[in-house]
């Protein structure tokens, strides 16, 4: 579950905020002389731009035909401090369509302008026709594009919309917080009586609930209706800075989204949509493409027979189906909690689908052969942590979870390069609801990987009096290092692309002979074998020779360069990293400086470093390992893993100072 923090939120600003929360002064086109001395704050103070407002606005409408519809509006404005914000003049608005594009979102109206102050006098540019342009960017997105002109520094630029949406099952959510600072932001909900909205809070700062009132509404002619008025306020929000091994930043940014709970109309009975978990379970169960999907089995009665072949082992007979399911479905990298067919031949027949396709058709599969599995509802990295509560639309993604022999396992088949008890790297974000189509209830359940990213590299050179360095490097691969270097090789036309790709951003590298083993046997250990020449790896001073033995796989940056942090570190998973080095050096060098070996482990045995140089006759061995036991840091180990890295990066940069003999 996601921690929630209260941050008090301080800084000195330049530009009274005063005007904006009181004065309500969000005209398009009015612009004080003072908003021009604008300036960021805080922790801030060195920021690009300043967010001077944000404002937004939803409220419905009814339409005879179709029902009730929203309106969301925006209006947006920045102060520019330098050209490292010009990008701002650059935005985009998606609008959401179904897949067959016969209901869609629509953009009904769009302002924007940029302000220069030239001798007092603010000098105005509207947004020009050549500076607007259309995308079709999937079938479900189109995207409408936008370039302001004249941005200069000290500029003001600002931009209003607003979009008309028949998709009432989710509002237009808001973010108070984005990558620069924001002095006022304020959202303003107005939702029909007859309509009951769930709110989702995220992020580590308050946001003031300012208004919450009823007020009259007219949405049918001659009939006056009531909606409830909510206003959302917060002020001087710091710039959210992306740091490294998060799920996606939108998880920690302060925001707000509303997910249809139940509807209340007049001479109808309430009804619940998603407002529990039991009601959300039995709407699965009931879905034409999710519960019932797998219980349409005629398929699976035809196919199992020749998948099995006579198989009786529950877990052969699992790896059986998993395997075909694999082999005949190519995953078209979509991401669907619901199958896109209601009948499981026709994605079959396709040979493509999307996570919900490709696993709901195992779990099909499964169930014919009596086999104890169910759906895992997921939310992606990309996609966002899961609040936790009843929301169902926080969810983009199934995975399944099978009991063999009194072990729980996770099975995804969208990579044929995915074994039993693997799932995705964007999958792993720690939790699922575990859904009992049976029994129809529901948990929440780990999905924390089995696997960890695990690499092996061994060099045996030996090194010349010309300072190059020949011989083998031997690299082996387990877990999640073997998904991701299979998927690295097949991603290359052929394996002399490949071959080439590995030499990139390694300076002096010369690969003379390359053998990769077990490429398609998951049951043997993942290798490669080079035999390579290494130069312009070993820098000469006078008599002296300095190497650093790691080479190419040391770790060469600390990627936690903060003082402190807000939010968890998150790897993915548990990592073990070992590097052996073995040189072998000329007769006429003799060694000047070893390194000294050392050890490094964080509490409870949460990571460890430990390093180690050993030197017998003409050769140095030398031993790194790395080890991350766990894949989520809390902001209050952050210091700890911080420390670990520091001293990785310190102590692997270490060389090996040779002396030439005279």
């Amino acid at each position: 579950m996601q921690i929630k923090r209260l941050i008090s939120l301080t800084g000195i600003v330049c530009l009274s905020l005063s005007a904006y929360a009181q004065k309500k002064e969000f005209k398009f086109g009015k612009i004080a002389l003072e908003e021009f001395n604008a300036k960021p704050f805080g922790q801030d103070s060195a920021a690009a731009a300043v967010k001077l407002f944000d404002v937004g606005e939803c409220f419905f409408q009814y339409n005879d035909r179709t029902g009730f519809e929203y309106i969301f509006e925006r209006h947006v404005r920045y102060k520019i401090i330098n050209k490292n914000a010009y990008d701002l003049a650059d935005f985009q608005i998606p609008l959401y369509k179904s897949s067959t594009g016969n209901v869609r979102e629509d953009l009904i109206r769009m302002e924007a302008a940029t302000y220069n102050l030239e001798a007092e006098k603010i000098v105005t540019t509207k947004l020009g026709k050549e500076s607007k342009f259309t995308e079709e960017f999937n079938k479900n997105y189109q995207i409408k594009k936008y370039t302001l002109g004249n941005v200069k520094e000290g500029a003001i630029i600002e931009y209003k919309y607003a979009i008309r949406s028949p998709f009432t099952f989710q509002l237009k959510g808001w973010s108070f917080q984005g990558n620069v600072p924001t002095l006022y932001s304020e959202y303003n909900v107005k939702i029909p009586e007859y309509l009951i909205y769930k709110p989702s809070f995220n992020g580590y700062y308050k946001i003031n609930q300012t208004k919450r009132e009823t007020i009259n509404a007219h949405y049918v002619a001659g009939l006056t209706s009531n909606a409830i008025y909510t206003q959302y306020v917060l002020e001087n929000v710091p710039a959210m800075k992306s740091e490294p091994f998060i799920t996606t930043m939108d998880d920690y940014i302060t925001s707000i989204d509303f997910e249809l709970m139940a509807t209340n109309y007049p001479g109808d009975i309430y009804r619940n949509f998603t407002g529990t978990w039991p009601k959300i379970i039995g709407g699965l169960v009931e879905d034409e493409n999710f519960g019932l999907f797998v219980k349409k089995n005629s398929v699976a009665k035809t196919l199992l027979p020749t998948i099995i072949k006579g198989e009786t082992d529950t877990l052969k007979i699992a790896n059986l189906i998993y395997n075909y399911v694999k082999s005949n479905v190519k995953w078209n990298e979509n991401y669907s909690l619901y199958s896109s067919e209601t009948n499981p031949k026709t994605i079959l027949d396709k040979k493509t689908g999307s996570t919900a396709d490709i696993n709901l058709l195992m779990l099909m599969l499964l169930k014919e052969a009596k086999i104890d599995a169910n759906p895992v509802l997921i939310s992606t990295r990309s996609n966002g942590m899961h609040p936790g509560n009843p929301v169902i639309s926080k969810f983009n993604s199934v995975i399944l979870n099978a009991n063999i022999g009194n072990k729980d396992i996770i099975l995804d088949a969208t990579d044929n390069d995915h074994f039993i008890g693997m799932t995705a790297y964007e999958s792993l974000s720690h939790q699922g609801f575990y859904v009992d189509l049976k029994n129809k209830v529901g948990v929440w359940t780990t999905i924390e990987p089995t696997h960890r990213n695990e690499k092996i590299y061994n060099y045996n050179l030996t090194l010349d009096t010309e300072n190059k360095l020949k011989g083998s490097m031997v690299q082996y691969y387990k877990g999640y290092g073997a998904l991701s270097l299979r998927n690295r090789y097949r991603s290359n036309a052929s394996e002399t692309e490949f071959v080439k790709s590995l030499k990139k951003d390694k300076q002096g590298l010369e690969i003379d002979k390359y053998k990769i083993n077990n490429l398609n046997d998951f049951d043997n250990l993942l290798s490669e074998e080079l035999t390579v020449t290494i130069e312009d790896n070993v820098e000469e001073a006078g008599n002296l020779v300095y190497l650093n033995p790691l080479l190419y796989e040391r770790t060469k940056e600390n990627h936690f360069k903060h003082e402190t942090r807000t939010f968890p570190v998150d790897f993915g998973y548990a990592m073990r990293e070992t590097i052996r080095s073995t040189i072998n050096f000329p007769a006429e060098y003799e060694i000047e400086k070893l390194p000294k070996g050392s050890a490094f482990k964080l509490p409870d045995n949460k990571g460890t470093f430990s390093i180690q140089f050993l030197t017998q006759d003409k050769v140095v061995l030398v031993t790194s390992i790395i080890e991350i036991n766990k894949s989520v840091f809390s902001p209050e180990e952050y210091f700890d893993i911080k420390e670990l890295f520091k001293i990785i990066v310190e102590k692997q940069a270490e060389q090996i100072v040779f002396k030439k003999k005279s």
